[in-house]
């Protein structure tokens, strides 16, 4: 049996099958790991939401901001944009249970040696109270009255995580933080502007305000970060929907794999 992690799919569905034939993935035994954005800016979000969903317990998704940004839509609380490439989804016969299926996902994965996160992790959060963050977030999404949640998830307000923080405050600060973050400080300012590689002044990658020993992370987003492996790390975005490539990593031995995109949007996100 193998684990495969899968960076931003972002609705390339063609790239995805690809890449699973490249890998040998065998349903019967292997199980992958979505890193999240499993939809959006890419052609085929649809059948790539029918894949994935019925896979069952073949596949762990996490959830990411095109992820949200889809639910929100559906469910009335967020205007199209004009990059948005899912009305196949949203204009499907089963697109209420595609969106309720989705919004049950988790936003965070932990399992033997592994973590998976969509963004990041503040540096205060330990791995376990990350966890106990997420299912906040998750508790909220799967409330009979999740539409109160829905309308107040939005922001960038507060910037900074803060354990007194209760309420719509507390929750947006973890969305914001496992579904957007690319950049904070040593005391968990976020800054949500800057998607290159390079940290604005006075911010660091989040992944690098992280000191503790903990299981390696894996996660996507970053499409300008690209490709980055370490014994801490694997950043999976890289690109795919922008032309680049779509990546899977074997966890059990870092084994990696890709393949290319001709791309479907002219610049990244």
């Amino acid at each position: 049996m193998a684990t495969y992690a899968i960076g931003d799919v972002q609705g390339c569905y063609d790239e995805l099958q690809a890449l699973l034939e490249c890998v040998g993935f065998n349903r019967a035994h292997d199980r992958l790991w979505f890193v999240g954005d499993l939809v959006n800016r890419g052609p085929k979000s649809l059948a790539v939401l029918h894949f994935v969903k019925e896979l069952g317990d073949r596949a762990v998704v996490v959830l990411g901001n095109h992820d949200l940004h889809l639910i929100t839509q559906h469910e009335g609380f967020e205007r199209k944009r004009a990059d948005d490439t899912f009305d196949d989804v949203l204009g499907a016969p089963d697109s209420k249970e595609l969106v309720d299926w989705l919004r049950t996902r988790p936003l965070l994965h932990l399992e033997g040696n592994w973590a998976m996160v969509h963004a990041g992790l503040l540096p205060q959060w330990t791995m376990a109270f990350s966890l106990s963050l997420a299912k906040e977030v998750e508790a909220a999404l799967r409330a009979p009255n999740y539409h109160d949640f829905l309308a107040n998830m939005y922001g960038g307000k507060p910037a900074r995580w803060d354990a007194t923080l209760i309420g719509w405050d507390r929750l947006r600060v973890i969305v914001n933080a496992m579904t957007r973050m690319r950049f904070c400080t040593t005391d968990g300012r976020m800054e949500f502007h800057s998607k290159g590689a390079a940290p604005p002044a006075d911010y660091f990658p989040w992944y690098a305000t992280r000191t503790a020993v903990e299981p390696a992370i894996v996660f996507g987003h970053w499409s300008q970060l690209g490709l980055k492996l370490t014994q801490r790390i694997a950043a999976l975005d890289t690109g795919c929907v922008w032309g680049g490539a779509l990546t899977a990593l074997r966890l059990e031995d870092r084994w990696l794999v890709q393949v290319p995109s001709p791309g479907y949007q002219a610049i990244a996100e």
